[in-house]
């Protein structure tokens, strides 16, 4: 058994060899043995390419303003692993989660010896975060996040409340299929029979999946311009204001201190949960917590300001649909400036369409790679560009200090690509701007 929080994470961490293994039959397997903690627990469902975090964020932050005990389980985690268990917002104790470690584990060694094969890190803190809503800490209500797919990805052991998908991209292509119907369906796989979902699923490919899947299923299904819309869009100086309509009700002058146009998406699904949740699940939702919680709620990592004298920005866009919402924005809100993009990926992303459109908005653009399993190296990105004003940074950390230090007036510096290196780069680039 453990007795720190670092045998723990290490554990948890030599998961990871095991690599990613689809299927639900070793998740079902350690809830058997755990008396099916998932059957304790009122849920909440959020798939999808792009906005998954956004949108459970916002849900929770509502709810939470409403009064609400809310769970949450993300990933990645961007500053520490704790994060992805999460009680309004704050990340489980390291005692916590050496509690919950030690009670998966022996399931963990029964299932490395049996013919279902050992679970993967994925399925470890999935099974740990389900007990710990279920036994160690009760919530009123849990809002999962996916982590891959949906039909095969191990929170799809839940029976939510309410299913929410709120994109669909090019994405994963490898593992959940090259067409947007392809990865549609697997992202469709959330959806339950009888069991609301909303979508902000815009490929009309795409959305005719998942109308097939729910009404297969007989799910009332919510989508994002038509039973639910936005208007008067404005970009306003730290987030989006904008108007909400549907069947429940209308808001006007809706604000959110996240940037980007597409949060505006994200945020209308959160809107729309909360209004099914109110009309069909009796929780106690005013329009005051919806207009609070969207003002609150926080996402770090994603179009986030960290200074604005020197104006630092950091993104993790870390696939092509990503990229071009960040584009967007900088076209949108930045068009005056001088742009300085330092640019991070993973190899197994398709570098070639994401390097091209950050060159067309982008006055200058860096590489640079992080140490990381699957990190694409800055040559390998330098390889990809189709333009000459593009530099190699070997060392991040030496070039993130040089480049905050002599940043102009005019000037925005942007860092953007893998959440994985946002997590890296993020602390250093906050000690420097606070020197």
């Amino acid at each position: 058994m453990f007795e720190t929080y670092e045998q723990a994470i290490d554990w948890i961490h030599a998961r990871l060899r095991l690599g990613m293994k689809p299927g639900l039959s070793r998740m079902e397997w350690m809830l058997e043995r755990l008396d099916h903690p998932e059957r304790r627990i009122k849920t909440i469902h959020v798939g999808g390419t792009n906005g998954k975090g956004s949108t459970v964020t916002f849900l929770r932050s509502i709810l939470q303003t409403a009064g609400y005990r809310v769970g949450t389980f993300t990933s990645p985690y961007f500053e520490q692993f704790n994060e992805r268990i999460s009680i309004n917002g704050n990340p489980v104790s390291d005692k916590e989660l050496v509690e919950m470690t030690n009670v998966i584990k022996p399931l963990a060694d029964e299932l490395d010896r049996s013919e279902l094969g050992g679970p993967t890190e994925f399925e470890v803190i999935t099974a740990m975060s389900i007990y710990y809503f279920a036994k160690m800490s009760p919530v009123d209500v849990v809002i999962y996040e996916v982590g891959l797919g949906g039909r095969f990805d191990s929170t799809n052991v839940i029976h939510p409340l309410l299913s929410i998908i709120t994109s669909i991209g090019l994405d994963h292509t490898a593992i959940l299929g090259d067409t947007y119907e392809q990865i549609a369906f697997e992202k469709a796989g959330i959806i339950k029979n009888g069991v609301s979902v909303i979508t902000g699923v815009k490929q009309p490919a795409a959305l005719d999946v998942i109308q097939k899947k729910a009404l297969e299923g007989k799910s009332p299904i919510y989508q994002l311009d038509k039973d639910f819309l936005t208007g008067s869009r404005e970009a306003v100086p730290h987030g989006e204001r904008f108007a909400f309509t549907s069947m429940f009700g209308n808001y006007m002058n809706l604000e959110t201190s996240m940037l980007g146009s597409h949060q505006v998406d994200n945020a209308a699904c959160a809107v729309m949960a909360a209004q099914v949740l109110a009309n069909y699940y009796s929780f106690m939702i005013e329009e005051s917590d919806v207009r609070e919680g969207l003002k609150l709620a926080y996402w770090p990592g994603r179009l986030e300001i960290l200074s604005e004298a020197p104006y630092v920005l950091i993104d993790g866009a870390h696939n092509e649909e990503g990229i071009n919402a960040l584009a967007s924005e900088i076209k949108s809100r930045y068009a005056d400036k001088r742009i300085t993009i330092l640019f991070a990926a993973l190899k197994d992303k398709k570098l070639d369409k994401m390097i091209a459109t950050l060159e067309d908005v982008a006055d200058q653009l860096v590489f640079t790679s992080f140490d990381f399993p699957r990190a694409a190296s800055a040559e390998e990105l330098h390889a990809a560009a189709n333009i000459s004003n593009v530099k190699i940074a070997p060392n991040y950390k030496e070039f993130l200090c040089d480049k905050i230090t002599d940043l102009k007036s005019g000037e925005i510096f942007i860092v953007t690509g893998s959440l994985y290196f946002l997590s890296e780069a993020k602390p250093v680039m906050v000690s420097l701007l606070n020197n």
